[in-house]
């Protein structure tokens, strides 16, 4: 472990340098360019803001109002179906939109049950291996204005529920 933690050590300074001393052996203004790509990473987060806002929002009144619970209640029947216990559905909805609100529901997991219980390395290796959809083509497809998503969404929940499998079989498996 000590090799990969010297290896990064050198590595950032290494990229850095390199990327320095290309820009000014091909004469590149490197600090103009730092500069023009610094001003547009800002007018992109001025642009998704509200998206995120917005988002972050609804996942509040999801929480707060109940309905969340309403609907992992209604959802264990058919999730028990798919060997899915019922304590990680609202993790599996929260994760769909937000990564940070889904955190805070892993360490709800955390406190109850306990990192190294089942449900708490299914947990953590589910966070590893879904992302947040809707967030992700929200902002994503906003920024490039992309209007036409054709499969894009179909993909991205078939693939999340790959990964919600994966992670039920691989904690099964460890145990």
């Amino acid at each position: 472990m000590k090799a990969v933690s010297y290896l990064s050590d050198f590595l950032v300074p290494t990229v850095l340098f390199y990327i320095i001393g290309f820009g000014v052996l091909s004469r590149r203004p490197v600090f103009d360019d730092f500069i023009k790509g610094a001003q547009e990473g800002m007018k992109t987060v001025a642009g998704i803001l509200p998206t995120l806002i917005g988002l972050m929002t609804a996942v509040g009144v999801l929480r707060s109002s109940g309905f969340l619970e309403f609907l992992s209640e209604r959802l264990k029947a058919p999730a028990g179906l798919f060997r899915i216990p019922g304590e990680l559905i609202p993790l599996i909805l929260v994760r769909l939109v937000s990564s940070s609100a889904a955190t805070g529901l892993l360490l709800d997991i955390f406190r109850t049950h306990g990192p190294d219980s089942l449900l708490g390395m299914t947990a953590s290796i589910m966070e590893s291996c879904t992302e947040t959809v809707f967030y992700t083509m929200s902002v994503y497809f906003m920024t490039a204005k992309v209007t036409k998503t054709r499969w894009t969404l179909a993909g991205a929940l078939l693939s999340t529920a790959a990964g919600i499998g994966a992670s039920i079989l691989i904690a099964g498996f460890q145990v």
